[in-house]
């Protein structure tokens, strides 16, 4: 599980401090696969960036004993003057991975970038750019997938190819998702938690949740 202690996040403006989560207590789920469902501005991207620590908040904690994957969608940990194999072997550094020229292998193979995985990754498209990252997060055994529209990346086949790996991580591992296409929400998860001013719930029926958000929106 993972747990969210009087956990507050805020942001300043030019009306004062605008609270996203204010002391916010709550048990996460990950014996299930959770999409995470709010309104826009309702802090889905916040709460997914705290949770894979690449954002923190101003005070409380988030604790678990889970590995968790960066929000690829973020694209996260891409240095755009370094190579795709430099990226690779410098993300494959980072989360311990045991054999970096196997995983620079199969990444390479993944995300079909053929010569250009040895070029800047200033020089890619942004769909070059994000096959990569996906194809980094994916061979990585991470206990908890974070995924923010990343099945959405490069053409119908690699799309294809994403959907099929994601598929096969999520019933080996959790998936945490922020999604607006509902279609996809069914597809990869089984229950879901709404943010709704500054506070969760969880609802292990995912329709019920589905209903009640599509209902508020």
């Amino acid at each position: 599980m993972i747990q969210i202690k009087s956990l507050t996040k805020s942001y300043p403006s030019t009306q004062g401090r605008q609270y996203i989560f204010k002391d916010l207590n709550f048990t996460f789920p990950t014996e299930s696969n959770v999409a995470i469902l709010g309104k826009n501005g309702a802090g889905k991207s916040t709460l997914f960036r705290m949770l894979a620590k690449s954002e923190y908040p101003d005070r409380g904690q988030i604790i678990t004993r889970k590995s968790m994957s960066w929000p690829v969608a973020l694209q996260t940990g891409i240095h755009p003057q370094m190579t795709g194999r430099e990226n690779t072997r410098f993300i494959g550094r980072i989360n311990h991975v045991r054999s970096l020229s196997e995983y620079e292998k199969k990444v390479q193979e993944f995300a079909e970038l053929k010569n250009k995985f040895d070029l800047p990754v200033k020089t890619y498209s942004s769909g070059m750019r994000a096959k990569l990252v996906f194809a980094c997060c994916m061979n990585i055994n991470f206990d908890i997938y974070l995924i923010d529209e990343a099945t959405s990346v490069g053409d119908p086949h690699f799309r294809k190819k994403a959907r099929k790996t994601l598929k096969d991580k999520a019933k080996q591992a959790g998936v945490i998702m922020v999604s607006h296409e509902i279609d996809q929400i069914r597809e990869f998860c089984t229950s879901a938690v709404i943010i709704k001013d500054g506070q969760l719930k969880y609802y292990k029926n995912l329709e019920e949740a589905i209903e009640i958000y599509t209902g508020e929106k």
